[in-house]
């Protein structure tokens, strides 16, 4: 499938997002932690999702909230980020081209880099508080 158009609208964001959660559900690398995390929630989850990137992408201020928190005490390290970013990538890429596609990838690339480095920052900060105990 050769991508055709940009990301414009809510319904081009609904299949990217669809898309790409489909195929982590499905990773065997990274699906394991994001199903038991997220359960039989998966729907409230995708409508979180569509209404976070349509507020970043196509500037509809449907999303309001704190990304991070929720992913605060996941069991991941920069494997699955980078593993998360890949899915990510390659499904854009395979359905999307142009300066919003491109947009997407970077927004998503720099939220894997930053919750990367909080979740090893809060990390190292339990640690050292449990070991000054």
């Amino acid at each position: 499938m050769t991508p055709q158009t940009d990301i414009t609208t809510l319904e081009d964001i609904k299949l990217l997002v669809d898309t790409f959660y489909s195929k982590v559900q499905k990773d065997e690398f990274i699906g394991p932690i994001f199903n038991k995390k997220i359960g039989d929630r998966w729907p409230e989850h995708l409508e979180k999702m569509y209404r976070f990137w349509q507020t970043i992408l196509l500037e509809v201020h449907s999303y309001s909230g704190s990304p991070f928190p929720p992913h605060k005490q996941l069991p991941v390290a920069k494997e699955h980020f980078d593993r998360w970013m890949e899915i990510f990538t390659q499904t854009t890429d395979t359905l999307f081209t142009g300066p919003l596609a491109d947009e997407a990838k970077y927004r998503a690339k720099n939220m894997a880099e930053m919750f990367n480095y909080k979740i090893d920052y809060f990390r190292n900060l339990e640690k050292n508080q449990t070991n000054n105990s």
